[in-house]
């Protein structure tokens, strides 16, 4: 067999059950199994040790019990000892690794974030972090040999670990307040999406003292019957809008399906995701420790940059994808040089303080303290990036790639239009860019900037364009269509009909 193709980056993801048209099932029982044996061989090399306990939960897909089940009758049959978790959060999953009294060896989730409802996949914790892309690789090729650990067969046996993390979220807000119930007289409302994260509502904001009146989608249902569960849609970030407006909520919180992401809605309405929640993490991280560096994705804004250099951060925009954000803040530090944020536009949030370990749920928990405080002190969390200059205009368009071998053709057309750049009046590379090309344009030819990159996974070039004036993504659309428009295996015809 070769497995190498569920393979996404640091995760497993695959078709797990019938149900779109063309998309047949890849991650079914045989390729679990497999999978399953080759963490276990894995692990017992990689830790040296015998007496292996590993723990499995799962967020709301439908597939998910059947999924666990194979998975961890599967490490069970290499000798090592599995505890089942059942519904989990993958930030706790990894959690379970580190916290007194469980401290398992590794734990594996299983989630697709926000996919559809058909796909699922695996995440793979030790006690050290998520896997890199590496380790994934050396599992999949284990799983397609007929390596085995050696091991007497062990059990898989029930527990629980969710109620215990709950409980570790409320002593850190009631830890930073001094307070038993600091949000009583509060109203906050969760959107879950039907995912995973239902328990923030009852098990973390009511014991704080949170009226969670209208609160919406907190049963798992991994048909997502409402609304994609991910803080990017725009029809969930309308729903939990909607939901603090009707209530007159003081703060409105949402999550994707395994609460490894988040975003939230000010008491305004206004919302508090890409831009805006790393700028206000930022704000409340720099105020503890001033100078530090703020590390985030490729596509942010030239007004976060702003905003954090004003508020005396140093703002490292690195390459798309959650773990090299991570991985960069890690390194960092490592230098000498203070990073406490990782952040990506995508909501995924990661602290030193917590282990680098990108937990919406933790992310959230952050925002409760300072709510909690901006009430005590008279101030509001909206003021807190009240300063952020936000785009009058921004767009991405996904330019699909017409070849099989896509990666050459695609760092052809890089390599040439830095080249082009130096040509074109008014236009500039961007400084200490780490991934595709980005290029700044002046007042007189769109007053922004766009960043050119190649798709970390897939036969596609995103475009984000971003402007100070309006009419200026046109504008600057239009003057970039000319270089695009040569290269016969790069599909424009989205971009050609927005500058029509």
């Amino acid at each position: 067999m070769d497995y190498s193709g569920l393979q996404n980056g640091s995760d497993i993801r695959g078709v797990a059950m019938e149900g779109i048209a063309g998309q047949s099932v890849n991650l079914g029982e045989q390729a679990c199994r497999d999978i399953g044996r080759g963490f276990a061989v894995w692990l017992r090399e990689r830790l040296n040790k015998d007496a292996l306990r590993v723990a499995i939960g799962r967020d709301s897909r439908l597939t998910g019990p059947a999924l666990s089940g194979w998975i961890g009758e599967a490490l069970a049959a290499e000798g090592i000892a599995v505890t089942d978790l059942g519904m989990a959060s993958t930030p706790a999953m990894f959690m379970c690794t580190v916290a007194e009294g469980f401290r398992y060896d590794a734990s594996v989730m299983i989630t697709a974030s926000h996919l559809p409802f058909n796909r699922n996949g695996f995440k793979f914790f030790t006690q050290n972090g998520g896997l890199e892309k590496q380790d994934i690789k050396a599992i999949l090729t284990l799983a397609a040999s007929d390596r085995r650990t050696g091991l007497p067969a062990a059990t898989v046996t029930p527990g629980s670990f969710m109620p215990e993390y709950a409980a570790m979220l409320c002593r850190k807000v009631q830890e930073a307040t001094g307070l038993s119930r600091p949000l009583e007289g509060l109203r906050i409302v969760v959107d879950a999406g039907n995912g995973a994260g239902g328990f923030y509502a009852a098990d973390v904001l009511e014991p704080l003292g949170a009226d969670t009146t209208g609160s919406r989608f907190l049963e798992p249902d991994g048909t997502f019957p409402n609304h994609i569960p991910n803080p990017e849609n725009e029809a969930a970030m309308a729903a939990i809008t909607e939901a603090v407006l009707a209530n007159k909520a003081d703060l409105g919180i949402i999550f994707d399906t395994d609460v490894d992401r988040a975003g939230a809605v000010l008491s305004d309405g206004s919302e508090l995701n890409r831009n805006r929640i790393i700028a206000m993490m930022a704000a409340i991280l720099l105020r503890e420790h001033p100078g530090t560096t703020i590390v985030t994705d490729s596509i942010t804004s030239t007004g976060l940059s702003a905003f954090i250099a004003a508020h005396g951060g140093v703002h490292h925009r690195f390459k798309r994808g959650y773990r090299n954000v991570i991985n960069e803040s890690i390194r960092l530090n490592a230098e000498g040089h203070d990073s406490q944020l990782a952040m990506e536009t995508s909501g995924h949030g990661a602290m030193k303080e917590n282990y680098f370990l990108d937990d919406g749920a933790y992310l959230v928990t952050r925002l409760l303290i300072e709510l909690s405080n901006a009430r005590r002190e008279g101030y509001t969390l909206q003021s807190l990036i009240a300063d952020l200059k936000e785009p009058t205009e921004s767009s991405e368009f996904r330019m699909n790639l017409l070849l099989s071998e896509f990666q050459p053709y695609g760092a052809d057309i890089l390599e040439k239009l830095l080249a082009y750049v130096d040509a074109q009046p008014g236009w500039s590379l961007a400084p200490n860019n780490f991934e595709g090309v980005r290029v700044n344009l002046d007042a007189a030819h769109g007053n922004g900037w766009f960043l050119l990159r190649m798709s970390l996974h897939d036969p596609l070039m995103p475009l984000n364009i971003e402007s100070d004036s309006p009419g200026g993504v046109k504008a600057i659309a239009k003057e970039l269509l000319p270089f695009l428009a040569q290269f016969e295996k790069l599909d424009t015809a989205a971009l050609t009909e927005f500058v029509r």
